[in-house]
């Protein structure tokens, strides 16, 4: 049996070699990664260094959960003059208020700072009609508290699946490892793009997301926490 499946593991190992980093795109003005835990120490000074210029960081997951590395990530980020912005990854069936307040309980935003973000992957065995339902308990929590709208990160297929035609009204950050920029189901438009988790760049250690913002600096400034001009986004 194992000697069956030698050539099949064969191929799953050439495949993974033959897959490259991800190339730094040259076709948007504002860059940025993202980052948790798994990029352990950040040289922040010297990430900066390299033309990004936001990053977003993860912060909590689920009601208890906070990254071990986020507090740490989220004060050097603002420090080395970078645009920075926090995420929760966000579990379908566990209280969305109590996520909501895990989450505010740990993230301070000051002037400047991107929205919050929910980060939806997964439906953990819960219905989607009740995934909605929760996910708007938890954006506008969020909304109500910080006073801006969440940016909403989830990967393309999941979106044109289970999300497309809702929340048209918050800011999305679409996940499509591809050349080619996403088309979402619905027709609206995207605002970042996370179009590769292989990228290379001094100051991390390993793999980093590479990312992109679709408009310009001034739409980067109305999206963000603590301006009072709202962004269209139709």
């Amino acid at each position: 049996m194992l000697r069956s499946l030698l050539p099949i593991i064969a191929l799953v190992f050439i495949l993974v070699a033959c897959q490259g980093d991800t190339v730094r795109r040259v076709d948007f003005a504002i860059q940025g990664i993202d980052v948790s835990r798994y990029q352990l120490a950040i040289d922040w000074p010297q990430v900066a260094q390299q033309d990004i210029h936001f990053a977003f960081v993860k912060a909590t997951e689920g009601s208890t959960h906070l990254d071990t590395l986020f507090q740490e990530n989220w004060a050097a980020i603002r420090e080395a003059g970078l645009r920075r912005g926090a995420y929760h990854f966000f579990r379908p069936t566990t209280d969305p208020l109590a996520q909501a307040q895990h989450f505010i309980d740990q993230v301070e935003l000051q002037d400047g700072d991107l929205p919050p973000v929910l980060d939806i992957e997964v439906l953990d065995d819960s219905h989607p009609a009740l995934l909605l339902v929760s996910l708007k308990t938890w954006l506008d929590t969020i909304y109500e508290y910080y006073g801006v709208r969440p940016i909403l990160y989830t990967n393309l297929k999941f979106y044109n699946k289970h999300l497309a035609g809702h929340f048209d009204e918050y800011p999305l950050w679409i996940a499509r490892y591809s050349e080619e920029k996403p088309v979402l189901a619905c027709g609206r438009e995207w605002q970042f793009w996370q179009y590769g988790n292989r990228g290379k760049i001094e100051g991390i250690n390993g793999y980093v997301d590479f990312n992109v913002f679709a408009g310009s600096w001034q739409e980067l400034d109305q999206l963000s926490f603590g301006q009072h001009t709202v962004l269209s986004l139709n």
